[in-house]
């Protein structure tokens, strides 16, 4: 089977990092309440901040978070266990398109971890249902429900990983919810 996986807030915990950090820069930085949408994953949406804001806090904060972040629970393992039981793994993120340099960086941290396994890698990505198009991908892995709802209009079945404050998605053929690596596993396993 070819599995899609987005990477922050699929296998890294970056976005609960990204959350942390942003509030962190709202209150010492802009000494502000910025928020305006307490539900929204991404901080571009989360906070009502100017592009020079945003630009200065992924100056500050964006490497420091790539760096920092922890794996996802259960990620590393299942993913090692899907590559051994012959599954291909193709990254497909849109980190890389900000701050080209979180490429390289990536892929020095994955290889340190011993999680180098990936067939593939798609960085810079906005339209990820082109992608799974593009590659035949059986199972598209996102946290982000915009992207689960244009992989799966192209009919490819899409995991709508929910691991943070986001919006609800309904269920259907092609979207299933689901909170940790253990649901991902147990469905790709029913799924194969």
């Amino acid at each position: 089977m070819k599995i899609g996986i987005d990477l922050d807030g699929v296998v890294f915990d970056s976005e609960k990092e990204f959350r942390i950090y942003a509030e962190l820069y709202d209150i010492y930085d802009l000494k502000r309440n910025s928020t305006i949408d307490r539900q929204a994953l991404r901080f571009q949406e989360r906070f009502d901040w100017t592009e020079e804001e945003e630009n200065k806090f992924l100056e500050r904060y964006h490497e420091k978070i790539v760096r920092e972040s922890n794996y996802m629970p259960g990620a590393k393992m299942i993913l090692k266990m899907l590559k051994e039981e012959g599954h291909e793994l193709i990254i497909i993120t849109a980190r890389g398109g900000i701050n080209k340099e979180m490429k390289a960086i990536t892929g020095e941290r994955l290889k340190e971890d011993g999680m180098d396994i990936f067939d593939k890698y798609y960085f810079a990505v906005q339209n990820k249902g082109e992608v799974c198009e593009k590659e035949s991908i059986d199972v598209m892995i996102d946290d982000l429900r915009e992207n689960c709802q244009k992989v799966s209009e192209r009919k490819i079945k899409t995991i709508y990983f929910k691991d943070a404050p986001s919006y609800n998605m309904e269920e259907n053929e092609y979207v299933k919810v689901m909170y940790n690596w253990g649901e991902v596993y147990r469905y790709i396993k029913e799924t194969n």
